[in-house]
């Protein structure tokens, strides 16, 4: 028999986590992680989560202010306002349940600036905040005996019936159904749409795909923030990031000939917004000839590095730098998602029932381009908010039986071609990267069609790789369609 839940979760980073943690002990609410629960966007950020937490010397305006700026005014300006008023809230509460945060002599929280920002708002665990908070997230979720947790698990299916849903899964080689009266996407970001991004390896855009095969509203997703400091690894598709707060704590941005350049391009230098520095590397780049760029730290005392960094430290010296000596190589490459599924202020798709949250999720919040360390603030406002509504409508509703679940696949088919993902790739990275190519953007979108259309009626085995390729592709698919369309980024 199949097994029915109050709730289901797609996803296990920070905002998949941190809404489970929200239902009382009466929901039955099940996690599914497409590999090991660590493993997520989440796990991966460095700087921080940016809230204003000191009145004498912070506002809720300034922060909203930095927002939409960054955003090039296109936020949603009530989003921004939830985000920013309710998220100082959010933060303590990590901190109650056991985030362990840098703190001053004082004992009060640490601070940094990052690019962007006015003020010093983003609190942080050293360099690596987002494994800090996902740790102490996983330890609270496994303690709740109301959240069961699957890893290993992708979701290949999502069919709406009356009162909930069915989900097909796919456990290694096992097919199986679960249903749900509500459900959560929390599947995160769509790096591994490009050749090179700083995302992890389950950054497919599966539940942008899930939810768009569903008929969920999806929005600008073509709105994609590409970092200006990548570690530049030869041939390494997922590039570890430098932070951000690395230049916020002083260091420089150099061009081939060791020259500082960004304040050629904007006032603000190498602390102007991530998308700002971007378009000045690449037009440098053009300008000079040459794609080797550094980051600078020298100047700053060694020990202040190691203590503030230890996890960049510690990648640098693996790439052979010492980044308290040597410059370190830095490029752009794709980073952060800023449209995605459709959402109201509690996180409710156009579909009734069902529920977005985190990079995955299009809440208005980021405009076109994401301001530093927003982005956990968000994932924890809005999958606070989801995890409300639902619960309301639970005790409003009641538990109804769910509809009849549909027939499920035996997953045998052809066996898919090699190569799909990566000739999106190299479509994606030569037509829309920092400085987009317009003239390429119709025949883009029909390659990239003809191979979403034969994805969705080959008969293919029901594999990961499938599934992968088939949520790459519809996701490349929307972008390129989007900018075909001429729909304003």
């Amino acid at each position: 028999m199949n097994k029915e839940y109050d709730v289901v979760i797609i996803g296990a980073g920070v905002a998949g986590l941190y809404a489970a943690l929200q239902f009382s002990g009466d929901v039955n609410v099940l996690m599914i992680s497409k590999r090991e629960l660590t493993l997520s966007n989440s796990s991966l950020a460095q700087g921080g989560v940016a809230a204003v937490l000191d009145k004498d010397h912070d506002n809720f305006k300034l922060h909203i202010a930095d927002t939409l700026i960054a955003g090039k005014f296109k936020n949603n300006l009530s989003a921004v306002e939830k985000l920013v008023s309710e998220g100082p809230s959010d933060v303590m509460r990590l901190k109650d349940i056991g985030v362990d945060f840098d703190k001053e002599k004082s004992g009060e929280l640490s601070k940094t600036l990052e690019a962007g920002h006015s003020r010093n708002r983003i609190v942080h665990h050293k360099d690596s905040t987002g494994k800090a908070i996902v740790d102490t997230l996983i330890e609270n979720v496994k303690a709740k005996p109301n959240i069961s947790i699957k890893e290993n698990t992708y979701v290949f299916e999502l069919d709406k019936v009356e009162n909930g849903f069915w989900l097909g899964l796919l456990s290694g080689t096992e097919i199986s159904q679960v249903g749900a009266r509500f459900v959560l996407i929390a599947t995160g970001g769509i790096g591994r749409v490009y050749q090179y991004t700083t995302n992890s390896a389950v950054a497919t855009g599966d539940g942008i795909a899930l939810a768009h095969m569903l008929g969920a509203e999806i929005k600008h997703l073509s709105r994609i923030q590409f970092h200006p400091t990548a570690f530049a690894a030869e041939n390494e598709r997922e590039r570890f990031l430098i932070s951000e707060a690395v230049r916020g704590e002083g260091a420089v941005y150099l061009n081939c000939k060791g020259e500082r350049f960004a304040f050629k391009y904007d006032e603000r230098g190498e602390l102007a917004p991530r998308d700002v520095v971007s378009d000045a590397v690449i037009r440098e780049s053009i300008a000079t000839g040459s794609e080797k760029f550094y980051l600078d730290i020298t100047h700053k005392d060694p020990e202040f590095i190691k203590q503030r960094f230890p996890m960049i430290y510690s990648r640098c010296l693996e790439e052979g730098v010492d980044m308290t000596k040597d410059k370190i190589p830095v490029f752009p490459c794709q980073h952060y998602l800023m449209g995605g599924i459709q959402i109201g202020a509690n996180a409710q798709t156009t579909v009734e029932g069902l529920y977005a949250a985190g990079e995955c999720s299009h809440t208005g919040v980021h405009g076109a381009n994401r301001l530093a360390s927003n982005s956990l603030l968000e994932a924890l406002v809005y999958s606070r908010s989801a995890a409300e509504n639902m619960s309301e409508k639970l005790k409003k509703s009641g538990k109804k039986p769910l509809g009849a679940a549909p027939k499920l696949t035996d997953g045998k088919g052809r066996e898919l071609p090699k190569g799909i993902r990566t000739e999106i790739r190299k479509i994606m990275q030569d037509t829309y990267f920092v400085l987009p190519k317009p003239e390429k953007y119709q025949e883009s979108y029909t390659e990239v069609d003809k191979i979403v259309n034969d994805l969705i009626t080959g008969n293919y085995e029901l594999t990961p790789d499938f599934i992968e390729a088939r949520s790459i592709a519809i996701v490349a698919g929307i972008i390129l369609g989007e900018l075909k369309e001429g729909i304003n980024l």
